[in-house]
């Protein structure tokens, strides 16, 4: 299942014409990437990402009182009150997003960004007709200790996680001052875009690890973070088949789900066997019995050379020897007629009888309800299966019942 990342533009820049984006094919891998007007985005089956970019998040950490949770009503004004001396503006012109899954008692992260901005942002997404099923962050602080360098040689810049989020222009100056660090024995990794790799390893006197922005994007968007709160969530609904739909992702392509796909599958594999397995054993019972039922037929009627209705030959080989033998049968007329005087009432006429291949046709015997039912179950307890159609009654033997399909 496909997912689409869209890169918001950072607040302040001009309204770009065109978004950054990165499709992936199932969530681990970038497929294509570029930029492209909302409206001529790649389609894609699965999820829409938003991702805000680091310039436009301050991240705080608060110690979330007892009794307040995510899903807590008054969660808005305890993070104003816990914020506002720490914010330069407004609460109320702010977004806050609270980090996954927090506990009430430890500290917790606090994204804050301009709520105009974030609205204004997403909705140009969604006016083209996409859909964004959530928000996360370019970087977040609750992740590993790590150094990024981005940007071009000419105007680079520099993201620092540990415990916290740190931005600034990446100089020469900036990189004397991380050199001790780097060099430490419990040293962050350094992550450079390819552009700026040949500059960081230079000025920062290390080996760096390449990793181009889709790839950055993409293990963003792998996180558990969603900016859309408050007044930016989505309906319960959707939050729940988002929920569903992460979990559905994680269970398809997740490397830690890795072993129970490959469970699953032979567990499929092991029952498609054992069905394959037991429709062969009961096709060759099958086969056995009808088998047993030809070369009765065979033997008991050597003139019967090809079998096509075992059953079906078998019956019209018996009437025939009935016939010859003079024998009597059920489906005779006499049999039929015997029958029916037991089963019809009393001082009851009719008006005509005819034969034809082992079925009587009574008419004129006008039954009420009660009668026709005495009627059928005295005629099937003798073996006979009746039928009333009007005023005539329709006599054959059970044995001797049309048969359905081939």
């Amino acid at each position: 299942m496909s997912s689409l990342i869209v890169i918001l533009p950072a607040p302040g820049s001009a309204s770009a014409a065109e978004l950054r984006f990165v499709l992936t094919p199932e969530g681990r891998s970038v497929g294509s990437h570029g930029s492209a007007a909302a409206a001529l985005l790649p389609a894609a089956s699965g999820e829409i990402v938003a991702l805000a970019p680091a310039s436009a998040l301050s991240w705080h950490q608060v110690d979330l009182p007892r009794g307040v949770g995510p899903t807590s009503a008054r969660l808005r004004v305890v993070l104003e009150g816990l914020l506002e001396d720490r914010l330069l503006d407004e609460p109320e012109t702010l977004h806050f997003a609270l980090q996954p899954q927090p506990r009430a008692g430890t500290p917790a992260w606090v994204a804050v960004c301009d709520r105009a901005w974030l609205r204004s942002a997403v909705q140009a997404i969604e006016s083209a007709g996409r859909r964004v099923s959530r928000i996360v962050p370019e970087f977040a602080p609750d992740g590993p200790p790590a150094m990024h360098v981005l940007g071009e040689p000419d105007a680079a810049h520099l993201v620092v996680i540990d415990a916290g989020i740190t931005l600034a222009p990446f100089t020469a100056t900036t990189a004397a001052r991380l050199s001790p660090a780097v060099d430490s024995a419990d040293a962050p990794v350094v992550l450079a875009e390819p552009a700026v790799a040949a500059l960081a390893e230079q000025w920062l006197k290390t080996r760096v690890t390449l990793q181009q922005s889709a790839q950055r994007w993409l293990l963003a968007a792998q996180t558990s973070w969603d900016l859309a709160q408050f007044d930016l969530a989505s309906s319960g609904g959707r939050r729940a088949f988002r929920r569903i739909s992460a979990l559905g992702r994680a269970l398809w392509s997740a490397p830690q789900w890795k072993a129970a796909r490959w469970g699953l599958a032979a567990l499929v594999a092991v029952n498609l066997l054992g069905l394959n397995a037991w429709a062969w054993k009961e096709r060759t019972a099958l086969d056995g019995k009808q088998a047993a039922v030809r070369d009765t037929l065979l033997k008991a009627f050597p003139s019967v050379k090809v079998v096509v209705d075992a059953p079906l030959q078998m019956e019209r080989e018996l009437a025939a020897l009935r016939q010859s033998t003079g024998a009597a049968s059920a489906g005779d007329i006499e049999a039929i007629l015997s029958a029916v005087s037991l089963a019809v009432p009393i001082n009851r006429t009719v008006s005509a009888i005819e034969y034809s291949e082992g079925e009587a046709r009574i008419r004129g015997a006008a039954l009420n309800a009660a009668e026709a039912a005495a009627l059928d179950a005295s005629l099937r307890a003798q073996g006979y299966a009746p039928r009333i159609e009007g005023d005539t009654l329709r006599v054959r033997p059970l044995q001797a019942q049309p048969q359905v399909g081939p």
